[in-house]
């Protein structure tokens, strides 16, 4: 190691960029190389060589046909209703097909399939033809889910308030033509075929799913208004009224859109007393394609005008849109993305063109079927323009980085010389975004939303560094790097635009009739709202509130859905088999429990709280010492060992893990692949794949660079255990950070920026990765739950795995490093420990913990991942096997920081040593040793307050644990 931070030296001295246009020239746009163009640039392309006109089309290609795959494909008899032999499309396979077209052009390509497995996760594809991706668009394809709820007569809790809904799957064949991930294309994609023979591939990214026919077809054409009468010479204008409550819809392709309870009279139906599932949609109906549907039923067929009762009261003000389905297909183009205005009140929407005339559509007597689509396609031409903004903003960024290394506003620069015609490049950004401004205007109406509001002043930000361009050196916060940069406030507005927020409480099927009010009168309301606020008094979800004498009283730090569905389940099912009758509430402040106790006012268990408050309350004797109970070796075994570490004291366990980070090696299979850089599994390796990434104007991360300047324990304890060093003394009674193989790990870990240059600050690494310039780093569990949920265009072309460490003398690589999650504690002063225990038990057990994970997942979001502590239930959660295997390895090497009264001392120095070094240039020993006498003199103060020591002098060991001691106690109390 020493050695290749010798040669790293020399090649930095050597080593001098003439310009950093260089830098910004080829190197920068590699990414550009090896990716395909996007969608709408290729679309134009073809349009201009006259390929999308094409005459009429359609060709279904059946399983026996799929090249190269007939003993793979299963009979008819399980083909689950579809009546011909399919394919079982799962694990990393592909699909093949042959087309013969007479015409090159462009065309559709659909697909019949029926999910299978896991369906929380959405089934994704990518799609080549004649071998190649098309366009960028083509690597991720998304094939939805049917759900629908379990029962339509909701079910309610103890206190009379209705409960979603479990969620059921529709197990049916359906058909899809292949869209944009993102929704961004009111059409499906379109796919230029050679005249002749051409092959389509289909490959698995995730999930699995039964896939019938491929379906190869020119595009549809979709008729006017007039046209679409037209079409229907015979259908008559219906005069009835039909009204349908929008929280009982027949089905949807997210099974977390779901019913909301409005304490409002305008809503229907509404209950003063008790809370009712009486409207659908809004927060969680705003994802880009979301679709939920509603059966209809009609006595006549003939034509009927569509109102929807809606609330549109998104923060921004900005509309939302809907595209509108009846049986399956747009009826007219005026519906294909109906806009629903910007409204803090309920409101009816008859669906109307743009003179206010109602649209009047064509039903078929008996069932028909509505639905309506998220759609943010009219914010398109936006999105891309900011896309590509922040791409170039982050090019720029980086050759500035480049220029600048660590000088930061020590120097004047002459930006001409290093970046010609930079202020001209940052102004033609601002006059892209100001075009962007006029349509968003056109679009909203009188009021400026909040993206435009947004959008002016990150225009303001950049006209002002094109006006002084030697000072964008010294302004990096303003362009890019701060909490408030331009890029920053770009990439806001693109999340709000994305989002299409819609609440319903009704919808009408109507003639031309007159529709009920959508607000409740004044006095009506004015009535309610004098009655809500005395019951106001009387809410019993938070901490404060009087709980029975025969009932555990539970305090969870953790949102209001996590703390309902946590009673519900534990009514249903924990109440029902022991008779202990369980309160949870709301806890106001985690920090308040040690004054809750010293007030004994403390409940009898804690849920979800910080690793540390345990110790804190523990060292103070308001802890139960899980220990005491006999069976605590089976509970304790469903857990990692090293994350008891911070939940001990002496020889006592005084919380179970609850919840578990990880950190695990992110990288971009793409790039990777592409550029033929191998994946690292040791530092050593990282160092080597350094300058080849940094070539191409790329880096790798690591958490030392997160925005703070306080590096915590998370992020510094993984390079001094990997070394081989450790943090305490084993009696406890002072730091080893001095020691050899921890000097080591902390000189290391400053190299990583002062001799290979790694990232010194990064705002943000999961927008660093979705944009390439950072397509490798170690990062936690929330950037997974990030790139999972909210980063659609890179979807099966990232991976994880293990994150790098030491390589050891027999060849094994240390990779140890914390995972700090939540914990669950028992209180001293409780007078029922033992129901408490019996609780804590079945909570962190791996049915419960299982059945929790998945039900939060279903009803709230695939953001809603569940990361429990218990490693059995972790192995069945809806996550992608190969992904569960990775963390388990990881975790095998989890290693959490032991509490000391005086481990904040230390934790504040490690980070000041590498502070010192890497900004200030000091001598890691000399910053360590000045560190150590600080970190004593702090640890004699606080083992005298707890006890431990009297005048300096050793009254009792404080006992460091170790994953060897936890080991040996559950084994002993086995």
């Amino acid at each position: 190691m020493k050695s290749k931070v010798l040669l790293w030296s020399l090649l930095i001295l050597f080593f001098i960029p003439q310009t950093v246009t260089q830098a910004n020239g080829d190197e920068a746009d590699a990414v550009e190389q090896i990716e395909e163009q996007s969608y709408r640039l290729e679309l134009n392309k073809w349009k201009e060589q006259g390929l999308d006109s094409t005459a009429p089309f359609e060709r279904a290609i059946s399983p026996s046909s799929f090249t190269g795959i007939d003993d793979e494909l299963l009979p008819s008899t399980e083909s689950q209703g579809y009546g011909d032999r399919v394919f079982y499309w799962r694990n990393q396979k592909s699909l093949t097909v042959e087309v013969e077209v007479e015409e090159e052009g462009l065309y559709e390509i659909g697909f019949d399939y029926l999910p299978q497995g896991d369906l929380i996760m959405p089934i994704e594809g990518a799609i080549q033809v004649n071998g190649d991706y098309p366009f960028s668009e083509s690597r991720q394809i998304i094939f939805p889910s049917k759900w629908k709820n379990e029962t339509e007569d909701f079910e309610t809790d103890r206190l009379g308030n209705e409960i979603i809904p479990k969620q059921q799957s529709i197990q049916e064949w359906s058909h899809v033509k292949a869209e944009d991930s993102t929704y961004l294309y009111k059409r499906p994609l379109k796919f230029h075929l050679n005249e002749g023979k051409n092959t389509i591939t289909l490959l698995n990214l995730r999930g699995e799913m039964l896939v019938g026919d491929v379906h190869v077809t020119s595009p549809e054409q979709i008729p006017d208004y007039q046209s679409y009468v037209d079409n229907h010479p015979d259908a008559e204008k219906q005069k009835e009224l039909n009204v349908y409550e929008a929280e009982h819809p027949s089905e949807k392709n997210s099974s977390y859109i779901r019913p909301e309870s409005r304490e409002d009279p305008s809503v229907h139906p509404y209950d003063k007393d008790h809370l009712l599932l009486n409207t659908f949609g809004g927060e969680s109906w705003s994802e880009p394609g979301q679709t939920v549907s509603w059966e209809v039923e009609v006595e006549e067929e003939g034509f009927y005008q569509l109102t929807f009762k809606a609330l549109q009261d998104k923060e921004s003000k900005s509309p939302v849109y809907r595209k509108l389905l009846i049986n399956d297909r747009v009826p007219f183009e005026e519906v294909e993305h109906y806009q629903f205005k910007y409204s803090n009140k309920w409101y009816n929407e008859t669906m109307t063109n743009k003179d206010g005339e109602p649209f009047y559509f064509y039903l078929e007597e008996g069932t028909n079927k509505i639905s309506l689509k998220a759609d943010p396609s009219p914010h398109s031409r936006v999105l891309f323009v900011i896309d590509d903004v922040m791409r170039e903003i982050d090019k720029l960024s980086l050759s500035i980085r480049k220029l600048i290394g660590n000088q930061s506003g020590t120097r004047d620069w002459k930006m001409e010389e290093y970046i010609p015609g930079v202020d001209q490049q940052i102004k033609g950004w601002t006059g892209q975004l100001k075009e962007e401004v006029a349509y968003l205007r056109a679009l909203s109406g009188e009021e400026d939303s909040t993206e435009v509001t947004s959008l002016n002043i990150a225009i303001d930000k950049l006209e002002k560094l094109a006006a002084e361009p030697d000072e964008i050196p010294n302004r990096l916060t303003q362009l890019s790097t701060g909490s408030n940069s331009a890029a920053q406030l770009l990439g806001e507005i693109s999340m709000d635009l994305s989002a299409q927020p819609l609440l319903l409480d009704r919808f009408y099927v109507h003639g031309n009739t007159g529709l009920p009010d959508a607000e409740a009168g004044f006095f009506t309301k004015a009535k309610d709202s004098v009655v809500n606020f005395f019951q106001s008094f009387g809410e019993d979800n938070l901490a404060t509130t009087e709980v029975a004498d025969d009932t555990l009283e539970v305090w969870v730090n953790r949102p209001r859905q996590y703390v309902e569905l946590l009673q519900n389940i534990t009514d249903q099912n924990f109440t029902q088999q022991t008779g202990i009758k369980v309160k949870y509430s709301l806890m106001p402040d985690e920090q308040k429990l040690v004054l809750a106790s010293a007030a004994n006012t403390q409940p009898d268990l804690a849920l979800g709280i910080s690793n540390w408050v345990p110790y804190e309350l523990a060292i103070r004797g308001a802890a139960v010492d899980l220990r005491q109970f006999d069976d605590f070796n089976e509970v304790g075994k469903q857990f990692s060992p090293g994350a008891f570490l911070p939940l001990v004291i002496e020889d006592g366990v005084y919380a179970l893990p609850e919840t578990q980070d990880f950190f695990v090696q992110f990288y971009r299979k793409d790039i990777m692949e592409e550029l033929d850089i191998p994946i690292p599994d040791t530092w050593d390796e990282v160092t080597e794949i350094l300058p080849e990434l940094q070539r191409y104007g790329m880096n790798y991360y690591t958490p030392l660079a997160q925005e703070s300047a306080f590096k915590a324990f998370q992020v510094t304890s993984p390079f001094i255990y990997q070394f081989g060093g450790s943090l305490y003394e084993e009696d406890g009674m002072g730091t080893t950070i001095d020691e050899e193989n921890a000097l080591e790990g902390m000189q290391f870990m400053a190299d990583l920026s002062t001799i290979y240059s790694m990232p010194l600050q990064v705002p943000r690494f999961y927008n660093h990765f979705r944009y390439s310039t950072l397509p490798i780093g170690v990062a936690p569990f929330g950037t997974y739950v990030e790139l999972t949920t909210a980063a659609p265009e890179i979807s099966g072309w990232w991976d994880i795995t293990p994150q790098p460490g030491i390589e050891q003398e027999d060849g094994t690589v240390e990779r140890w490093a914390p995972g700090s999650g939540q914990a669950s504690m028992i209180f001293d002063g409780s007078g029922k420990k033992e129901d408490a225990w019996e609780l804590l038990k079945w909570w962190m057990s791996t049915e419960t913990q299982t059945e929790f994970a998945v039900t939060l997942q279903t009803l709230f979001g695939p953001e809603y991942m569940w990361n429990t502590a218990n490693l059995q239930s972790f192995e069945q959660l809806p996550l992608p096997q190969e992904h569960k295997e990775v963390v388990l390895e990881q975790w095998e090497y989890l290693r959490e920081v032991p509490k000391t009264p005086y481990s904040y001392m230390v934790e504040r120095e490690i980070s000041n040593v590498w502070n010192k070094v890497v900004f200030d240039g000091e001598n890691a020993r000399a910053a360590v040793d000045d560190s150590v006498i600080l970190i004593n003199r702090e640890m004699r103060r606080k083992l005298e307050e707890f006890g431990y020591m009297d005048d300096g002098e050793v009254v009792k060991p404080y006992t460091i644990p170790t994953i060897e001691t936890i080991e040996r106690w559950l084994e002993a109390d086995e």
